[in-house]
C-alpha cells in the first residue's frame, strides 16, 4: 500500500553522518598559554621580524580574531611574552641561588644563570629589553620584571658583611644591583650578538665563554686589605 509506512522508500534512507572534524575546545586560560607557545616557537624560527597575531593564530590552530582577543595588539602579545621569559629567568636565577654555597657564590651563580640564559633563549632575550616594543604598563610584565629585582636585590644583601647592621643606606644596595646587572647584562648581549668573538679567540682551554665570564666575575668582588 501506497500509504503504509513499513514500504515508504524514505524510512530506509542512510542517515549521513558528517564528517567534520568538531571545533577544538580551549580553556581561556589554556587558549592564552597556547598563543604564547605559538609566539615562542615564531621567536626561535623567524625572530622578532616574523612575529605577528595574523602567524600566532595560525601556528596555534584558532581563529584570526584569538590573539587580538587575549593581547589586544603585537605590543600585547610581546609584553606577554617577555613576561614570560623575565618569570623563566627570575626562577632560574632562583634556583642557581638556592644551590650556591655563600652568598659570593650566590652572586657568580646569578651571573652565570643570567648568560646561560640568553645564550639559549636569544631571540627571547632580545625581545625582553626591547623597551619600543613592550608596554610596561602590563600587570605581567611589572609583576615579572619586579621578580627579577627581588632576587637581585636578596643576593646582593646577603653578600653585606655580617657584622654591619641595619639596613644601611639603600642607595649603596641599589648600586650594586645595578652595577651587577649592567655587566651580566652587557655580558650576555655582547655575546650572543658576536662581538666577544674576537676577544674570545685569546682565552686558553675549551670553555672559552665560561672562563672569560668567570675572570670578569671575579673582577667584581670586593677586594680583601689586610
Amino acid at each position: 500500500m501506497a500509504n503504509d509506512r513499513g514500504t515508504d522508500p524514505r524510512r530506509h534512507r542512510p542517515r549521513k553522518i558528517s564528517t567534520k572534524a568538531a571545533p577544538r575546545a580551549y580553556h581561556h586560560g589554556a587558549l592564552k598559554e597556547a598563543l604564547l607557545r605559538a609566539a615562542e616557537d615564531i621567536l626561535v624560527e623567524d625572530g622578532v621580524s616574523g612575529l605577528t597575531l595574523r602567524e600566532t593564530a595560525r601556528r596555534a590552530g584558532v581563529s584570526h580574531a584569538a590573539p587580538k582577543n587575549h593581547f589586544g595588539d603585537l605590543r600585547g602579545l610581546m609584553s606577554e611574552l617577555a613576561a614570560v621569559g623575565f618569570q623563566r629567568l627570575a626562577a632560574i636565577m632562583s634556583n642557581a641561588v638556592a644551590d650556591a654555597d655563600g652568598a659570593e657564590a650566590a652572586m657568580d651563580a646569578i651571573g652565570r644563570a643570567y648568560v646561560n640564559f640568553a645564550r639559549s633563549s636569544p631571540g627571547l632575550f632580545h625581545l625582553m629589553y626591547r623597551s619600543e616594543a613592550l608596554d610596561f604598563t602590563r600587570a605581567a610584565l611589572i609583576e615579572a620584571t619586579s621578580g627579577i629585582s627581588g632576587v637581585l636585590k636578596d643576593a646582593v644583601m646577603r653578600r653585606k658583611p655580617a657584622r654591619s647592621t641595619g639596613k644601611g643606606d639603600p642607595r649603596d644596595t641599589v648600586a650594586s644591583m645595578a652595577t651587577s646587572w649592567c655587566l651580566v647584562h652587557g655580558f650576555a648581549t655582547l655575546l650572543i650578538d658576536q662581538r666577544l668573538t674576537p676577544m674570545l679567540a685569546y682565552m686558553p682551554g675549551d670553555d672559552k665563554v665560561g672562563a672569560l665570564l668567570d675572570a670578569i666575575l671575579a673582577k667584581m668582588k670586593p677586594s680583601r686589605r689586610t
